[in-house]
């Protein structure tokens, strides 16, 4: 049976990390390092974390993240993770190049690398799973909206940070198919740093800054549910939709109020539990990350891997009043 771990990156968890007691030589220790402790998109990350290693039997999670977005925060989760010689690490990563150094430490260690939701450039990985292919998702979030919207109008993004790796390459694909959306126009690009109070305050500008909006993209669980809030308080529920990426449990309340019509996400446990399975099988199994693999991620199928060493897990999966009782009180 494995155990769920919440370690907070400090100095004095490193040390505690340091002084953990060694585990059976058979455990496969893979730590799940996610963009910040507290956030709940990755709590269910966690949750499918955990069911792959009960189904594995031999492998123990550590489920661990700094406390705020911040690459720094990362690395200092990685450092601690390095000196305990874990067998695996599976990341979302905050930055795409500057957790690069400290992941190929771990790997020069012996440490299996993946990342997972949002990627570390190629030389700091192994393998990237994308919960779902970039461009799917990048046109999503403007049908999204667009679906709305049949005579056009006014958009605006607020996303999570500047170097949020996902977030960014699916802002880039969602340029690229605009002209598929005739009349509407992106007025503003803003960032909540993935903290509910910042991206309140920036959903509260923009509908200030612009009062003829029409809707907000946030391509951010966190970043979703504080402009739907913001919506509401400035009672503007019917004028302004929020759409995006978001977790039901968190956006049935949205749905329900009006503040969003619709928005997307794919499963969280599942993308916990299939990169919990994809570590398990470079560490364990001798299994290599090469162009064009197949690799075994237990009830989810295999990943088909590109020439980058990426592949995606599904499609993107659409909530709305029609279904989201259904789903609200799974993730």
């Amino acid at each position: 049976m494995s155990v769920l771990k919440k370690l907070v990156a400090s100095a004095a968890m490193a040390s505690a990390l340091l002084a953990t007691p060694a585990f059976a030589q058979d455990d496969v220790r893979i730590a799940l390092v996610v963009k910040a402790l507290g956030i709940g998109f990755f709590e269910a990350a966690a949750k499918g974390a955990e069911e792959a290693a009960d189904e594995l039997g031999n492998v123990e999670i550590i489920y661990t993240g700094p406390t705020d977005t911040t690459a720094e925060g990362q690395i200092e989760v990685i450092n601690a993770l390095i000196a305990q010689n874990v067998d695996a690490i599976a990341i979302s990563a905050n930055d795409t190049d500057a957790l690069v150094p400290a992941l190929q430490r771990a790997m020069k260690r012996g440490i299996t690398v993946i990342s997972w939701d949002s990627g570390v450039a190629p030389e700091g990985r192994q393998l990237h799973l994308n919960p779902s292919s970039n461009p799917l998702i990048g046109n999503m979030i403007i049908k999204l909206a667009a679906d709305h919207l049949p005579d056009g109008g006014e958009v605006a993004l607020l996303s999570a940070t500047t170097t949020s790796t996902n977030q960014n390459i699916w802002m880039e694909e969602m340029n690229k198919v605009m002209g598929n959306y005739p009349g509407i126009d992106v007025v503003a690009t803003v960032y909540g740093d993935d903290l509910a109070d910042k991206s309140y305050r920036e959903a509260t500008g923009l509908m200030q800054s612009y009062p003829d909006l029409d809707a907000i993209i946030a391509p951010t669980s966190v970043g979703i549910v504080a402009a739907a809030q913001a919506v509401v308080d400035a009672g503007k529920v019917g004028q302004v939709n929020v759409t995006g990426l978001g977790l039901p449990s968190e956006m049935a309340g949205a749905i329900e109020s009006g503040a969003s019509q619709s928005f997307a996400i794919w499963n969280p446990i599942d993308l916990g539990y299939s990169a919990t399975m994809l570590a398990y099988e470079l560490s364990h199994n001798d299994v290599e990350a090469a162009p064009g693999a197949e690799i075994p991620m237990g009830r989810m199928g295999t990943l088909t891997l590109d020439d980058n060493n990426e592949g995606a897990m599904a499609d993107p999966f659409v909530y709305d009043a029609s279904n989201i009782d259904a789903f609200k009180d799974i993730f």
